[in-house]
């Protein structure tokens, strides 16, 4: 059995990871080609290219990008169709992935899985519509959005969201942390998290740096702590030279995969508020029960196109699982340093208003059950043998 499988960002390629390990389990004999990151490759997936090339976001980041991305498409499109797998599994980065779906559909009769729903309960709802003419079953990772796939003829399962398999940091964990960066244990930990990309980094660090500042005049107490990811270490260690606190750099470079990772738990759980960037980080600090803050702001262009299209009045997952809004979030215009500063101080008076909305929201995500890329390949495995034959 041979799957091809195309991953576009860090996020796809765990997922990826994730499936891949769950289809070698039930199927030992399973092969795999296509486009991924490391964890995928060691997995056993031959990358046709670097994932790295395909790491954009945003209207105004990928125009520049659009012709070689465009050669990408059609490449790996052509890598499918060339030796055909039992089906084509394209992962998250619907902008490149659906495009490759299209061109495989038009040229053979392959079976085409993409793993995560498109946030159509977001933005674009007309998306799905598009979506079914090429994808023919979707893996969601909320389970709210099953009955939004199926309505338009697709075949959705809701296999869980890979947060609630990771392992979190324990007692243990955090007081070796605070004793290795020499935190008391009656200080305050205030964790910064910026992104993982070069351009949410270069928009946020200004507005956190700022925010962080009114924070520690109200409370100086506090200690400031920057998880950053390897791709963008560099530029957050140039940003937050200039932030007051001395704030404390977590740098993967030196570290081993396993023990920047422990490292990272360890500072989620030892944290008593999160100043975070939208996305999926939001259900990270909701694993590791720390209270948060959310503070986005994009490209000028993207903003104005975005602000036009949405269609909900949360983008921070937590909130939107939980079907609450508990979790404070700044974002595009009202990204303003003062009003951020104003809502950590708030969040840290009265954490515990956030609690039950994270705990209700792992629960939602499949906390407790089978590993969500278990739960994933046993759906794609059972989207082939419930395939309608010619």
């Amino acid at each position: 059995m041979r799957f091809f499988l195309v991953a576009g960002e860090p996020s796809g390629d765990r997922l990826g990871a994730a499936l891949m390990a769950g289809l070698k389990m039930l199927v030992p004999e399973v092969q795999f080609h296509g486009v991924g990151g490391p964890l995928m490759q060691a997995e056993g997936l031959d990358s046709l290219f670097p994932m790295a090339e395909l790491s954009v976001m945003g209207i105004a980041e990928v125009a520049p990008r659009y012709f070689q991305l465009k050669r990408r498409i059609r490449q790996t499109a052509d890598a499918v169709l060339a030796d055909p797998p039992d089906a084509l599994i394209t992962i998250d980065s619907p902008d490149f992935c659906l495009r490759v779906a299209k061109l495989v559909k038009a040229g053979g009769d392959i079976r085409t899985v993409h793993y995560v729903a498109p946030t159509v309960w977001a933005w674009r709802p007309g998306r799905a519509v598009k979506m079914a003419r090429t994808i023919d079953h979707v893996l969601a990772l909320f389970p709210f959005e099953k009955p939004l796939m199926e309505v338009d003829g697709m075949r959705c399962d809701f296999v869980g969201h890979p947060v609630v398999a990771e392992p979190q940091a324990d007692a243990s964990d955090v007081e070796a942390f605070r004793e290795k960066y020499g935190i008391g244990a009656d200080e305050t930990v205030l964790l910064a998290l910026p992104g993982s990309r070069q351009g949410e980094v270069s928009r946020l660090m200004e507005p956190f740096g700022q925010a962080i500042q009114n924070v520690l005049k109200a409370r100086p107490d506090i200690r400031i702590v920057v998880p950053a990811a390897g791709s963008v270490v560099a530029l957050v260690k140039q940003q937050i030279s200039s932030w007051p606190g001395e704030p404390i750099l977590l740098d993967p470079r030196d570290q081993s995969k396993e023990l920047a990772a422990h490292e990272k738990r360890a500072a989620f759980r030892a944290a008593d508020i999160a100043l975070a960037a939208s996305g999926t980080v939001s259900l990270e600090l909701a694993a590791s029960q720390t209270p948060m803050v959310i503070a986005y702001d994009m490209n000028w262009i993207t903003r104005q196109i975005v602000n036009r299209m949405l269609m909900i009045d949360t983008v921070t997952l937590v909130n939107i699982v939980s079907e609450t809004r508990h979790i404070p979030e700044f974002i595009g215009a009202e990204c303003i340093p003062a009003d951020i500063a104003k809502g950590i101080l708030s969040v840290l008076e009265n954490p515990q208003s956030q609690k039950a909305a994270m705990a209700l929201t792992m629960k939602r995500l499949g906390q407790g059950s089978e590993p969500p890329g278990l739960r994933a390949a046993k759906a794609v495995l059972d989207g082939l043998r419930s395939r309608p034959t010619a």
